[in-house]
């Protein structure tokens, strides 16, 4: 496990100087800069931003001086937040995203797997035709058109719930909603083939013939093959739960790391969308290493293939 853990991290390194590499020249490339929205300056003031920033030296020059300091952790000072680095700033925003991240997986596995096994408990069945039936409209309602549904209906309608804010709990639950609504259809959808197929393999019919009662069949012997495409899954489903947020910070004005993203977009903030591409291709690789992980703890066939 530990050698096919090192080679999952050495593979880690050239993904991540691709990503670093490619995002570096696309966002030089794309027209305007840093400080073209700005109110109108001399070309005095200009260039002083620039030499400051040392925009004015050669690109490749650029590239390999932020690549120095990257290698140190340094992600560099921030373009149109004045006084902060990128480092700051991730800092202060990602523990939100996190939090917003973990409340819609936490919701996303609540509702799948429940869906989802009960609609391979009972196929072709009424528990089966309806959940599964939400879950496909579920997938079919992107996070965009589905937040501001809830919105209306439970915060401007029935005043349940704040509008929004991430100030206490109940701030929480339309965000949290939101994004976990989409992805537990995927994971109901998922779960129910997955069961369905182990249920009907010979050893569930020989624990059966043993006498064991129905409940203790699923959780203790079907669940674990059951669940592996679902694994599978929750690497780039974890993953689109915080690159995802995005939308749903801005619906529901959450503080939290997407804000600063779209922002440095607009902005054409160089640093920051380097530094917050970087920081999720991080965490997306990250992801499916633990998802990898996971598989080869459930079947030990893939640590052999490695």
């Amino acid at each position: 496990m530990i050698r096919f853990i090192g080679g999952r991290l050495i593979e880690m390194i050239p993904v991540l100087w691709i990503i670093v590499t490619g995002v570096f020249f696309l966002v030089r490339v794309a027209p305007g800069g840093p400080f073209d929205a700005d109110r109108v300056v001399s070309a005095e003031v200009l260039g002083t931003l620039n030499a400051y920033y040392h925009l004015d030296v050669p690109l490749h020059r650029q590239y390999l001086d932020y690549m120095a300091r990257l290698v140190h952790g340094d992600l560099g000072p921030s373009f149109k937040n004045a006084n902060w680095s990128v480092n700051e700033l991730i800092a202060l925003g990602f523990p939100v995203s996190l939090e917003l991240g973990l409340y819609a997986l936490a919701i996303a596995l609540a509702l799948g797997l429940l869906a989802g096994v009960l609609a391979a408990l009972k196929p072709n069945t009424l528990w089966d035709y309806i959940p599964m039936s939400l879950a496909t409209l579920g997938i079919c309602v992107p996070a965009f058109v589905l937040g501001p549904v809830l919105l209306l209906v439970f915060a401007l309608y029935l005043h349940w719930l704040p509008v929004a804010g991430w100030d206490g709990p109940s701030y929480k639950v339309l965000p949290s909603l939101t994004l976990g609504i989409v992805y537990a259809a995927y994971i109901a959808r998922l779960t129910r083939g997955g069961m369905i197929e182990i249920m009907t393999q010979d050893f569930i019919r020989t624990a059966r013939a043993k006498g064991l009662s129905e409940t203790r069949v699923v959780l203790r012997h079907a669940l674990r093959g059951g669940l592996r495409p679902v694994v599978s899954y929750l690497g780039p489903a974890a993953a689109g739960l915080l690159s995802g947020s995005f939308v749903v910070e801005t619906i529901f004005h959450v503080p939290g790391l997407g804000r600063f993203f779209v922002q440095s977009a607009f902005n054409r903030d160089y640093t920051m969308i380097m530094g917050t591409v970087l920081f999720y291709a991080v965490l997306i690789l990250l992801f499916n290493l633990i998802v990898d992980v996971v598989l080869a703890w459930l079947d030990p066939r893939i640590r052999g293939a490695s």
